[in-house]
């Protein structure tokens, strides 16, 4: 099982309707598995991923 490695929480805010309705939403994080230069199994966010040498990566 891959381990979570990332720091980052969602973003919050609100939805807004053309009547002004209000209405909580989310933006989730686009957390990937992906595979260490030794072999490791980790969940990051592709930004996070994209951050590593891409020579190292190999996205599961």
């Amino acid at each position: 099982m891959a381990q979570k490695k990332t720091t980052r929480k969602p973003l919050f805010g609100n939805i807004r309707s053309h009547a002004l309705n209000i209405t909580k939403r989310r933006q989730r994080l686009n957390i990937q598995k992906v595979t260490l230069a030794d072999g490791t199994k980790v969940k990051l966010t592709v930004r996070e991923a994209k951050k590593l040498n891409k020579d190292n990566i190999k996205k599961v």
